[in-house]
């Protein structure tokens, strides 16, 4: 950001990682990561939150420079996941008289993962409601347990209408990555606090009753304008609504029969004048990119070749991340591919039939090694029953 301030007394010092490859060692950040911590300079000064021990030299020559030779009298902890709390204890080492302020589940996570000298001495234990008085800016806590650990609080500030949301709001990329927030902020949602939809829910009915007028999220831009788009998306996101009307197909084929296949249903779907077709092909992309798919779209076709009398791996993957994220509320089509005993249609199927409000499209259509005359027919007349 080449403006750190937001105002004259709430001051942006994060850090952009462009090098990460893998966040929390499973989702790929093609556009690295930022670690987002603030400084309220009031007449006590309070930080919000730290950041990654992977940028800790950058955060705290950035907080140096902000705090231009004043001390640091409170640090807020919204979240002890790593990514926020690696830099507690030297900023404890560093300012001495610092006071650590968190919720009763904040600090014995906190000596789960760090050794912190004095932390009980130094805590501030705050619960729902409650307030801290900076000067002329007032903190007001909101407790906001799995969204998505435990542990997590949000903050209100008052005077300037600000709203620290933790990971709520959160996306993948640096802040000086330019591209669209919503497709990064979806998979990121869809993947880290997609689980929790009923409790992203009681926050957005929280956020309600306040006066917002910048949301400070912990990863990814800091919203400023249009608020009413992103609490939106995340309210449609949170409650399993579709986001869009259209139909993804993930595929998981071995020789590329299945995938031929695939191709084929797209062909006829789009002829058929279906929404928006969505094809991929999850040996090869990104399984976090399949999961933001098949919750945004209201239909999902599953693919698969049959595998040692199962499913093949990567539709198992997808199919065990659905379910870990309670995906619901949509319709689903099978298809499936044997050479002699199919059997990834039963697999698959004994998943779907455990997700919520899921309607299975017939007919499952079931493909002999690879596309002919009447596994094509199948296809077709599953492509009607799609588009209907």
């Amino acid at each position: 950001m080449s403006d750190t301030h937001f105002s004259e007394n709430i001051i942006y010092i994060g850090a952009d990682d462009k090098d990460l490859d893998l966040f929390e060692s499973q989702y790929e950040v093609p556009n690295g990561m930022a670690y987002n911590s603030y400084v309220i300079l009031d007449e006590k000064v309070c930080v919000m939150d730290t950041a990654d021990k992977r940028v800790s030299e950058q955060w705290l020559a950035n907080l140096k420079n902000a705090l231009n030779g004043r001390s640091v009298d409170y640090l807020v902890v919204q979240h002890v996941e790593p990514d926020h709390s690696a830099n507690i204890a030297a900023l404890m080492a560093e300012y001495p008289e610092m006071k650590v302020v968190g919720n009763a589940k904040t600090f014995v996570m906190l000596k789960q993962f760090f050794t912190v000298p004095d932390l009980d001495a130094r805590a501030v234990t705050v619960k729902e409601g409650d307030t801290l008085e900076l000067g002329s800016h007032t903190l007001s806590f909101i407790m906001t347990p799995m969204v998505h650990w435990p542990e997590v609080m949000m903050t209100y500030e008052a005077s300037e209408k600000a709203f620290f949301s933790a990971d709520a709001f959160g996306k993948f990329g640096t802040l000086d990555t330019d591209e669209d927030w919503a497709c990064e902020a979806r998979r990121y949602y869809f993947n880290i606090v997609g689980k929790y939809g009923a409790q992203v829910q009681a926050v957005l009915k929280k956020a309600a009753a306040l006066d917002i007028k910048m949301i400070l999220p912990l990863h990814g831009p800091m919203l400023t304008e249009n608020l009413d788009y992103y609490l939106g998306l995340y309210n449609t996101w949170s409650s399993y609504e579709p986001e869009n009307k259209g139909i993804f197909i993930a595929c998981a084929s071995i020789h590329g029969n299945t995938l031929e296949a695939a191709e084929k249903l797209k062909e006829m779907l789009e002829a058929r004048g279906a929404e928006k077709v969505s094809l991929s092909d999850i040996t090869r992309d990104d399984q976090a990119e399949a999961v933001e798919d098949a919750f945004r779209y209201d239909r999902l076709v599953l693919m698969s070749s049959s595998y040692d009398g199962g499913v093949f791996p990567p539709m198992e993957e997808l199919l065990m991340h659905l379910r870990d994220k309670t995906y619901r509320n949509r319709k689903v089509a099978i298809v499936e591919n044997g050479s002699w005993a199919p059997s990834a249609a039963r697999v698959i199927k004994g998943y779907v039939e455990k997700f919520k409000d899921v309607t299975l499209v017939e007919p499952v259509v079931t493909i002999k090694s690879a596309l002919n005359a009447d596994s094509e027919a199948k296809l077709a007349e599953l492509a009607d029953e799609l588009v209907k």
